[in-house]
């Protein structure tokens, strides 16, 4: 079973939202997938230093053991930590599927990704063969 790491923000109901249509797809394609939105360290205080190292250290380990990372983007606008992600696995060779939710991308974004999908391409995309693919929106 292939490990998938899900790279996204989740910081209001749409990316949310976004986030558990895209964990189904996955799931029901027999992916083993580490969602860090769904592994929070409600033990410690949100925004301190002990969180955010904890939070780090516990997402670059899961980046780490994964096969492939998906990661949702937003187009011109997205997630700093998102963006961060991408390029961690370009620069170690982990493949990147990027599903796309804007008309607008950042080059450095999808030509950092393996493949760039929409959501209905995701609903189809065969995890084994992982194929690439270009973003065909307007890139800036």
């Amino acid at each position: 079973m292939k490990r998938v790491y899900l790279a996204s923000p989740f910081f209001n109901e749409n990316e949310i939202d976004l986030i558990k249509q895209v964990e189904r797809i996955l799931i029901d394609k027999g992916l083993d997938v580490f969602s860090p939105m769904r592994h929070p360290r409600a033990d410690l205080v949100e925004g301190s230093r002990h969180w955010a190292i904890e939070n780090f250290v516990n997402n670059l380990k899961f980046i780490n053991a994964s096969d492939i990372v998906v990661a949702i983007y937003h187009g011109q606008y997205s997630d700093s930590g998102t963006a961060w992600e991408i390029g961690y696995c370009y620069g170690t060779q982990t493949p990147v599927v990027t599903v796309h939710f804007g008309e607008i991308s950042n080059i450095m974004v999808t030509e950092g990704s393996h493949a760039n999908l929409t959501l209905e391409e995701l609903k189809q995309y065969d995890f084994n063969k992982l194929l690439s693919s270009f973003f065909t929106g307007r890139m800036i």
